[in-house]
């Protein structure tokens, strides 16, 4: 292997197939061929194969499968360095490259968290597509911060409490979050001496020793019943089975709740425009930037939780 990675610079072997040091990298980054597999959008038979005519060609093992997966030998931590430096130069171009693009055409690569998605910025996106018809939308709705340096995403909207990173961020605004319940529910709910079916809904199973009731409205009632997405959570509310933490840009949207009289609405996250400073000159992610921005704050009021809440009659005469 050593007449095929230099041993004092880690400079590869131009004969290498880029294609097979991107499975080798999707491999260690996943620790498993079906994660790289998916990752890399091929099946799990092309990164097998792949991964086997590196090794021939390098003449050595990269892998060793271990309990907690496939984990890199001695000859696959040697590769994994000059591996990503050529990863980076190569994405690093393409972002100039990308970032040369003065027409309003060809594809942009959008991340966002699909509770979003869901409350109202489909709207707005499909409103976006009708103006600029010569760009291509391709939307991963995540939760996960995507990585832009990696071209993972052109755009990425997020819902945090702060961005870190290399990246271009413009913080928009902190959305509010309060307690929903469905109006039956309520009938049925005394705060002073709530019954046995009072209770909030989990999102997931640590959320049994859970601190945040603690700064609600109602911190004496125990978390059960968890689920782990925000649809899930409206979902079994709406059906009566307790109380949900929300916010209100997807609580007050949810027919079959309300909110819970008394209970505060809290600042919780920021919502933030990100990309990359490559692409900042790009003229489809400009024309993103510049109509989604203002979108998102022309719901100040529904996100912030400051518009008219529904109440059971509204939401009756809106079905």
């Amino acid at each position: 292997m050593a007449d095929r990675i230099s041993s004092t610079h880690g400079d590869l072997d131009p004969a290498l197939d880029w294609d097979d040091l991107r499975v080798f990298l999707a491999v260690a980054r996943s620790r498993s061929l079906r994660g790289a597999a998916r990752a890399l959008g091929v099946n799990h038979a092309t990164v097998a194969r792949r991964l086997e005519g590196l090794e021939r060609a390098l003449g050595a093992a990269l892998f060793e499968r271990r309990p907690e997966g496939l984990v890199p030998t001695r000859s696959g931590e040697a590769l994994l360095e000059p591996a990503e430096r050529v990863e980076q130069q190569l994405v690093a171009a393409q972002r100039r490259i990308a970032g040369r693009d003065a027409a309003l055409s060809g594809r942009l690569r959008i991340s966002l968290p699909y509770a979003l998605m869901q409350a109202f910025l489909a709207e707005d996106i499909a409103a976006f597509a009708r103006l600029y018809p010569g760009i291509d939308l391709e939307i991963a709705l995540t939760d996960a911060f995507s990585d832009l340096a990696r071209r993972e995403a052109d755009v990425s909207i997020r819902m945090a409490f702060k961005v870190t990173g290399e990246v271009v961020r413009r913080r928009l605004l902190r959305y509010g979050k309060t307690t929903y319940a469905a109006p039956a529910f309520l009938e049925r709910f005394d705060a002073a001496a709530p019954g046995p079916e009072a209770c909030w809904l989990g999102w997931s199973a640590g959320d049994d020793y859970a601190t945040w009731p603690r700064d609600t409205s109602f911190p004496q009632l125990p978390v059960r019943h968890h689920l782990a997405s925000h649809a899930l959570q409206i979902a079994a509310a709406a059906a009566g089975l307790g109380l949900t933490l929300l916010p209100c840009f997807l609580g007050d949207r949810s027919p079959g709740l309300v909110r819970v009289p008394g209970a505060p609405v809290v600042p919780d996250r920021s919502l933030w425009l990100l990309l990359h400073d490559d692409l900042r000159h790009t003229a489809r992610v400009r024309a993103f930037l510049d109509f989604v921005g203002p979108a998102i704050l022309a719901r100040r009021a529904l996100l912030e939780g400051t518009g008219a809440p529904p109440t059971p009659s509204r939401q009756a005469l809106a079905q």
